[in-house]
């Protein structure tokens, strides 16, 4: 099927509003099993990078957990696209939810005190990131077999509100439980949040993107043709999407290396004890709940102005940061850290919006694995070079550094709305039937 041309009018969409429709019994499932997920990944994620801190004492090595969660999203991507298009849905995200259960759960609770050493810390988080770098895009994949088109964004917010409420409990319990237990203790309640995730896709339905096909003879010639196809469409069928992985990699420059040194700020800049910041950045997590609560309204904008909010949103985390540097209470860093979390808020459900919309249901895996190489390799970029600021000239210019990242994506998202404006009635989008495909059964050729 060729792609629909749209022309006339600025949105080229229908005016609907989002609707409760959306909440459906598998999106329902959907949600409560990413709530329990995220809970436990805000636990362990501040008992992670703690960890590491309070044993090496080290910026650049706490930045060693965030770059290897990092590193599978660059190493793997577009192999991972292939897959994400290729194979159930369903499978994926149970298999990566087990996998990580086992990996940054069940281990860390059967090894000897004495054997949880950082290097194998360090290993486990890179399987646990590959698991990761899966479930990220098979997940958001999933997404237009359970929304209408016009509630993609809706549909992305409400899921984000499940990573704002892990934010908000998660460093809170893991704060607590750093002070009274110990971090190897607190990484085992991962493994209960993820198993209770997987158990909550095993009865979730998807009845319009599991049209699998395989992968051209199923040989490594055919995985990278599909591979160069996915590529292809990115950098010659679609302008949009390079222009949004531009402001993504922005975004994800200074982001990643805020959250990823974020316990080191909060130790050296405002003197805080591990209950405290996880209290702080439960502060955030309350922005960026209020953020994705608002953009379940805001589904029915048009794309322009969608992506203007995405430039107004990252404008104002960059002056929240620069607040930061001289909140002179805590109190005043709290409202800082709510205000910088609805700014950082925005950027992703809104990007994977578009992507969604623009992208056919048989490529939206590569597009989204493309898209998140090219803000993973920021990402990795930020934290090294903020880790090495931080290390080597303090918490003041790094966090002034990561603010001015901010402004520039805000520049970028701009200008990317106003590409938009100017050439919507030129751009083609893929049909409603090639968004949520039908269910397809593809037999097996036989040898």
């Amino acid at each position: 099927m060729k792609p629909r041309h749209v022309s006339g009018g600025e949105t080229g969409r229908p005016n609907v509003k989002w609707s409760p429709h959306l909440l459906t019994r598998d999106f329902t499932l959907v949600w409560w099993g990413q709530m329990v997920s995220q809970i436990g990944d805000g636990v362990s994620k501040l008992a992670l990078l703690w960890f590491v801190y309070a044993i090496t004492g080290s910026p650049l090595k706490t930045t060693m957990i965030g770059l290897l969660q990092t590193l599978p999203p660059i190493l793997f991507g577009p192999f991972i696209g292939v897959i994400v298009d290729r194979v159930p849905k369903k499978l994926l995200l149970i298999s990566s939810d087990l996998i990580r259960a086992v990996v940054l759960g069940v281990l860390p609770c059967l090894l000897p005190v004495d054997s949880f050493s950082i290097e194998r810390l360090y290993l486990m988080v890179f399987v646990h990131a590959v698991a990761s770098a899966v479930f990220g895009p098979a997940l958001t994949a999933a997404i237009p077999s359970l929304a209408s088109r016009h509630e993609f964004t809706a549909a992305n917010a409400l899921l984000q509100t499940t990573t704002s409420i892990g934010i908000i409990v998660g460093p809170a319990l893991s704060g607590v439980g750093i002070a009274t237990m110990s971090s190897q203790e607190v990484l085992c309640v991962n493994a209960v949040s993820y198993v209770i995730s997987a158990v909550c896709f095993a009865f979730v339905h998807f009845p319009r993107t599991e049209a699998v096909q395989p992968a051209a003879g199923g040989s490594p010639a055919g995985t990278f043709r599909d591979v160069l196809d996915g590529f292809q469409y990115v950098l010659h069928r679609q302008r949009i999407i390079l222009m949004l992985i531009g402001a993504a990699s922005m975004y994800t420059f200074a982001t990643s290396a805020f959250s990823t040194l974020f316990p080191v700020f909060g130790k050296k800049l405002l003197d805080l004890g591990p209950i405290e910041v996880g209290y702080l950045w439960s502060a955030f997590g309350i922005g960026l709940l209020l953020v994705s609560l608002g953009l379940v309204s805001l589904s029915s904008w048009s794309l322009p102005k969608r992506i203007q909010l995405m430039a107004l949103s990252s404008f104002i985390s960059g002056l929240g940061l620069l607040g930061l540097i001289m909140a002179s209470n805590r109190l005043m860093a709290a409202v800082l850290m709510v205000l910088i979390g609805m700014g950082t808020g925005t950027l992703t459900p809104v990007a994977w919006g578009v992507l969604q919309e623009i992208a056919p249901a048989s490529l939206l895996g590569r597009v989204l694995a493309i898209y998140n190489l090219g803000a993973m390799t920021s990402a990795i970029v930020g934290m090294t070079i903020f880790g090495w600021v931080t290390q080597e000239f303090g918490e003041r210019p790094s966090v002034f550094g990561i603010g001015v990242g901010l402004f520039l994506s805000a520049l970028v998202s701009l200008r990317v709305s106003r590409w938009v404006r100017a050439n919507w009635a030129e751009m083609s989008l893929p049909s409603e039937e090639e968004v949520r495909p039908v269910v397809m059964v593809t037999q097996p050729t036989s040898h």
